[in-house]
């Protein structure tokens, strides 16, 4: 659900040090939110606050966010640490590997190129009726 910025409130956290958002913020901009804000049912940020800090920069007045309801016993503290804790960035090696593929994806070889181009004709052929029935199926 799309939530005003301004109703979100922010309590004391965990993280201090935002790092830079300019790279998350251009992704906002450029892909858009990929991954929502988690709020508790009194619009209290639980998990997003860098997510939330790039919205701001960028001027938005809504974000996108869910409502958690915190399991009994469990506090927004734990709750934010857990969030944080269990992430796992990629290792180098998945990093190279998906940049190579996004290259190949972005810049393919002549032989793909050639392969689309060929995908694109037939497409068009048959979607656009660019084949008529033969004659003998005119006749009634």
């Amino acid at each position: 659900m799309q939530i005003p910025i301004s109703e979100i409130i922010v309590k004391k956290r965990v993280r201090k040090e935002m790092g830079d958002l300019r790279a998350l913020a251009d992704s906002m901009s450029r892909i858009g939110q990929i991954s929502p804000v988690v709020i508790t049912e009194k619009n209290v940020l639980l998990s997003g606050g860098r997510r939330l800090k790039a919205a701001k920069t960028l001027g938005w007045q809504t974000i996108n966010a869910v409502v958690a309801r915190l399991p009994e016993g469990i506090t927004p503290l734990e709750f934010e640490i857990e969030e944080n804790e269990q992430r796992r960035d990629f290792t180098p090696e998945e990093s190279a590997g998906a940049a190579s593929r996004l290259y190949r994806q972005k810049h393919p070889g002549l032989f793909r190129r050639l392969w689309n181009c060929i995908v694109r004709f037939f497409k068009k052929l048959f979607h656009r009726g660019g084949l008529d029935k033969p004659a003998a199926f005119h006749q009634i």
